[in-house]
């Protein structure tokens, strides 16, 4: 049995008050491919009605449904009669799970490690700016790497992350 965290709930409506218009239309997962794809495994509405409950340990420890296979396509946001921003809540999440220690998966700590060393999540490859250039668009710029090396540093990124070898 879960026990609703009426603090944890209060927080997540006043860090995105959207989220307190939802009426559980399921609008969301009927339009999410992930939901799809895995046969509602992944449930955007679920989540949503688990952060309207409060049910912090669902959400953040047992992370049932897994807020971390939102691919941020948008189309629930699109398509919400109510415009909820829920990529923006199921961020949030994610921050709150990175932040209170709890594990997350190694693919987000590989793009992390992307971004810390190149300044981008995705390094573009070789046969990418070779078809770039054929196609004549531009050049793919990210920002100095010491510049972002600064702000991470700054932030504790490595730390926050447990890029650092350290826990999770």
């Amino acid at each position: 049995m879960h026990t609703v965290d009426f603090e944890f709930r209060k927080e997540i409506i006043k860090e995105d008050f959207s989220l307190s218009y939802c009426y559980q239309c399921g609008t969301c997962s009927s339009v999410c491919p992930v939901a799809l794809a895995t046969d509602g495994v992944y449930n955007p509405r679920k989540i949503i009605e688990e952060s309207l409950l409060g049910l912090k340990d669902l959400l953040l420890t047992e992370q049932n449904p897994n807020v971390w296979l939102c691919s941020t396509c948008q189309m629930c946001v699109e398509k919400c009669p109510q415009n909820v921003f829920l990529t923006e809540i199921f961020e949030n999440l994610k921050n709150k799970i990175v932040q209170t220690g709890e594990s997350y998966p190694d693919t987000f700590k590989t793009q992390a490690k992307a971004v810390l060393e190149n300044g981008l999540a995705l390094s573009p490859t070789p046969p990418i700016i070779r078809r770039r250039e054929e196609l004549k668009l531009p050049k793919v710029e990210t920002a100095d790497s010491k510049e972002i090396k600064k702000l991470l540093n700054a932030t504790n990124f490595v730390e926050k992350t447990h890029l650092n070898g350290g826990k999770k």
